[in-house]
């Protein structure tokens, strides 16, 4: 098993990522603090892989909550169900919810966890690349509101991310793609070298090879945690993070939640961002045109919808997490394995990269 750790002090928790994971009886044990785990999951993941889990919880006693699958059910109204859900069955403070599921039920349980009795200890089993690479690393919980994606929230760490390989195999090929953004993402900012190897194993990748998924997996969620421990509430560098988030935050909310998945929409971003950077003379159009290409060599969007004028990004975009001072601060590249946060995009660059 490979395995990493989330460097946090007190809080510090580790990373397994394996073949096979949820197979091992009795795995969540010494994580389960209390007599009782509730699996929060939904119902695509839960005829696949609940009966795993709760095998591997041992004799501890397991409750279920059951959510419908999508990303518009990351909300408030479901955030409600699982709380109602907990004080029926009367679970205490060292209750231990497992996540069990993508970044939307990884998300919508984690903040559960940071809400109910001021906090209970939660673990992330992600199942989809996406979550494996990303949001289940970290502790930004959230659901979404309709008038901004992931504006309501907590920072709060699980105590394990327990990653079983095998859960790709029946990951639908759309949503493989739209992982593959996140990962992608990670050689941009931090890791020229990931993304030439990136660019090179892209088939065997495609063609879910165990050995470079397990390595790419570990590669992101190492460059995670490096992030994470420097500056674990976004105030500086955790903010390259969110390479064509603004963006793509602004297409999931103006087209509803769910109409382009969360990757689709950071891969369109991304290229956005790719374009403001070149018009700084930050980028060159040749690192563009790999970046559009690695995007494409996984089926990813390129460009955004054609009814997405300016207003429509801005009226979204001054909503974004990261404004400060009214000003919209941008993650944009500087060349491949690097990234900023900046304020320095004027309403001209918006104008021709929104057009």
């Amino acid at each position: 098993m490979s395995s990493l750790t989330v460097e946090l002090g007190e809080r510090s928790y580790p990373i397994q990522i394996e073949a096979g994971l949820l197979d091992q009886a009795g795995f969540f044990v010494p994580y389960i603090k209390g007599p009782l785990a509730v699996i929060v999951t939904n119902e695509t993941v839960a005829p696949l892989y609940l009966d795993k889990v709760r095998a591997a919880c041992g004799d501890k006693h397991v409750e279920t909550i059951i959510l419908p699958d999508g990303e518009q059910y990351k909300s408030l109204e479901q955030f409600g169900v699982i709380m109602t859900r907990l004080l029926e069955m009367n679970a205490a403070r060292d209750t231990t919810l497992i996540a069990l599921g993508g970044g939307v039920i990884g998300d919508i349980c984690g903040f559960a966890a940071a809400a109910y009795q001021r906090g209970v200890p939660f673990i992330q089993v992600p199942t989809t690349l996406l979550s494996q690479v990303d949001s289940s690393v970290g502790g930004k919980t959230a659901v979404n509101h309709p008038l901004g994606k992931n504006m309501i929230g907590a920072f709060y760490q699980p105590i394990l991310v327990a990653i079983d390989l095998n859960t790709l195999n029946t990951l639908p090929a759309r949503e493989f793609s739209a992982g593959m953004a996140e990962v992608i993402k990670y050689g941009i900012i931090y890791d020229a070298d990931f993304f030439a190897f990136l660019e090179q194993h892209h088939a065997e990748l495609k063609a879910l090879n165990t050995q470079l998924l397990k390595d790419t997996i570990y590669r992101c969620c190492e460059i995670k945690a490096e992030v994470v421990a420097k500056d674990e509430r976004e105030g500086g560098l955790r903010a390259i993070l969110n390479l064509g988030h603004t963006f793509g935050h602004a297409i999931e909310a103006e087209q509803g939640y769910g109409a382009w998945l969360h990757g689709e929409a950071v891969a369109t971003g991304t290229i956005i961002a790719c374009h403001a950077a070149m018009h700084l003379d930050w980028l060159s159009a040749s690192e563009t045109r790999r970046v559009r290409d690695l995007f494409e060599a996984f089926s990813l969007p390129v460009s955004g919808p054609e009814s997405m004028d300016k207003a429509a990004y801005m009226s979204h975009m001054r909503r974004d997490k990261k404004v400060e001072a009214g000003n919209i601060r941008f993650v944009l590249p500087q060349g491949i394995g690097k990234a900023v946060v900046t304020k320095d995009v004027s309403d001209d660059i918006l104008a021709q990269i929104l057009a």
